[in-house]
């Protein structure tokens, strides 16, 4: 099993050459992310990452983490690694400096959030969630709740969950049942039980707070009448110290298919006269309020799945190279060779690597649009780069997941049949992406988000911006005298007529017809994907083509365009029979009556 090791030269193009790195440093508040400090970053994060976190990951898969009598034991290892990682300031990056955070953009976050997850998917859950709950405290909590939660949370000493789900709920949120009652001195008593909540219990710091889902008693029925609580596992006295535990219990954690050292708990809240709690905001906008933490985690599920997708890669390379088998084709008589030597195996690591790519490339530059969100001093750009964002995170999750479990699939079948045995380690990886295409909504959920919210609510305005820019990309292409840029105009230009086709289908269909539109609401968040790495990829052709015209020997830049080119030739060219399946499926797919199935 190899150890992962940091991609930080794709990462590096990616947030200088796509993502705008340069103009992300000029935003008010972001002026310290110069270039030396990015790369700084990236080099250090890059070190832990391969030293101190992907040699546990193999560890946290195999031992687990262990519950008993309400108390969780994380695997070994993990609690010291934990405390490395907080104290070397990784907790503390995106965030406010007012509360002991660094403040650095979205952008140097994200490729450090990358990193974590290729080498310890598990170990990363814990502050990714932490994150979310920073965020909504941050914008909705109170300046007391700031006060006594967000300094220790910043800085790691402790850690942070998102309770939603309940064991009748699942994803319906409106079927929330836990209570909140309110005591009279501005505290309330929670009473109910949350399923599915990761790190909801475990040895690694002092305290974990937790945001709760729950109803008062007179909330009106539905979405619409659920508020959010922080709910700690320990008091907080007035000092800052601890106090008495509260009533909150761990009564198990799940057994799962993958993600084995990250506990994923059964939480009860007040079983023993009920667990205190405070409100966060107003009353009956907890949903409103936890979406930001959802949006938070989704953007940062996408993440495992670039990844995971990364990991699944190094791990099949380092076989292929290492795996001795079979003579070349075409060579009579010729030696035994790697298996990297074989077409079909040189097939598969080219779609596991363009996808990857892809993936990163869309990523950092929605995660540079963030930035531009946040930080522009122009109105216009910001509420532009955030419809942008918006439209992408439902892709940036749903896209990037289910390609994840496809690439590391793709790593089993490079490893024949040693893929099938746990050893190599590349059966770990399946197992971990299988999740990421589940939680933090199914990609049903997010594909249902970008046709109704994201396209046909807004009627179709910054999809169809974003085509218009996909055809200037076009035209970019055009003006290079290559085959391979010829071949990617070409499959661009039909992939994002492709694209507009559905568009307009889905704009057409979705008010009459939601039944319809929703069946092909999947292929259309696949092929807006597609399309948009297949844009992302021609851009980092056309980034790398300047620089070879510029006198620049590097092969970073000549491989960075054969593999945009495979991906035109391999991915890309998916995109026609993805939106023939969302214009002509719908009949299909709803034809029969249930008991026919």
């Amino acid at each position: 099993m190899s150890e992962y090791r940091a991609p930080i030269r794709d990462m590096q193009f990616v947030m200088k050459e796509l993502a705008g790195l340069d103009q992300v440093a000029q935003l008010p508040g972001c002026e310290e992310a110069s270039e030396d400090l990015v790369d700084a970053i990236l080099e250090e994060a890059g070190k832990f990452a391969s030293g101190v976190l992907s040699p546990l990951n193999r560890v946290g898969d195999k031992e687990g983490a262990k519950w008993n009598d309400g108390e969780v034991t994380t695997a070994p290892g993990w609690k010291e690694a934990y405390t490395q990682f907080a104290e070397s300031g990784w907790t503390s990056l995106a965030c406010d400096p007012d509360y002991g955070g660094q403040g650095l953009p979205k952008i140097i976050n994200v490729a450090v959030m990358e990193m974590w997850k290729s080498a310890n998917m598990a170990f990363s859950l814990c502050p990714m969630l932490t994150t979310g709950a920073i965020e909504a405290l941050m914008l909705r909590g109170t300046d007391e709740q700031k006060a006594t939660y967000l300094t220790k949370m910043v800085s790691g000493e402790w850690t942070g969950t998102m309770n939603l789900t309940e064991p009748a709920a699942g994803s319906d949120l409106a079927a929330v049942r836990t209570k909140a009652e309110p005591q009279g001195d501005g505290s309330y008593k929670i009473f109910g039980q949350k399923i599915f909540i990761t790190y909801g219990e475990h040895d690694m710091t002092d305290n974990i707070v937790h945001l709760v889902l729950a109803r008062l008693p007179d909330a009106p029925e539905g979405v619409k009448g659920i508020s959010l609580f922080v709910v700690p596992k320990f008091m907080v006295k007035d000092d800052g110290s601890l106090g008495e535990r509260n009533d909150v219990k761990c009564v198990s954690i799940e057994h799962k298919l993958g993600i084995h050292a990250s506990p994923t708990c059964v939480l009860a809240f007040g079983d023993n006269g009920g667990a205190v709690g405070y409100l966060v905001g107003e009353a009956n906008r907890g949903l409103e309020y936890m979406f930001i933490m959802m949006n938070e985690a989704r953007f940062a599920v996408g993440m495992e799945g670039v990844a995971l997708s990364e990991r699944a890669y190094q791990q099949a390379v380092w076989y292929a190279k290492d795996r001795v088998q079979g003579t070349e084709a075409g060579v009579r008589g010729g030696p035994k060779v790697p298996i990297i030597r074989h077409a079909d195996v040189r097939r598969l690591l080219m779609s596991m690597r363009s996808q990857t790519e892809a993936m990163r490339a869309v990523a950092y530059v929605v995660a540079a649009a963030t930035d531009v969100a946040h930080c522009h001093p122009d109105e216009g750009e910001r509420q532009r780069a955030q419809a942008f964002v918006d439209l992408m995170i439902p892709v940036v999750k749903g896209w990037s997941t289910e390609n994840s479990v496809d690439i590391a699939s793709m790593g089993v079948q490079v490893h024949g049949g040693m893929g099938f045995i746990e050893e190599t380690g590349a059966a770990q990886h399946l197992r971990d992406a299988r999740i990421t295409p589940i939680y933090e909504g199914t990609t049903a959920i997010q594909a249902n988000d970008l046709i109704g919210r994201k396209i046909a609510r807004e009627k179709g305005v910054t999809i169809k911006a974003v085509i218009e820019e996909m055809r200037g990309t076009v035209q970019a292409l055009g003006g290079q005298d290559a085959p391979a840029f010829a071949a990617m105009a070409k499959s661009l230009t039909e992939g994002i007529n492709a694209l507009e086709a559905a568009v307009e289908y889905i704009l057409a269909t979705y008010a009459d017809d939601i039944k319809a539109a929703s069946v092909g609401s999947v292929p259309m968040l696949k092929l807006l994907g597609i399309v948009a790495g297949g844009w992302q990829m021609a851009r980092a052709a056309l980034a790398s083509q300047k620089q070879i015209d510029g006198g620049s020997s590097d092969a970073f830049y000549a491989n960075k365009i054969v593999t945009a080119r495979f991906f035109a030739d391999h991915v890309l060219s998916q995109a026609a029979g993805l939106s023939y399946t969302i214009l002509n499926g719908a009949e299909g797919a709803l034809a029969l009556e249930d008991d026919a199935f």
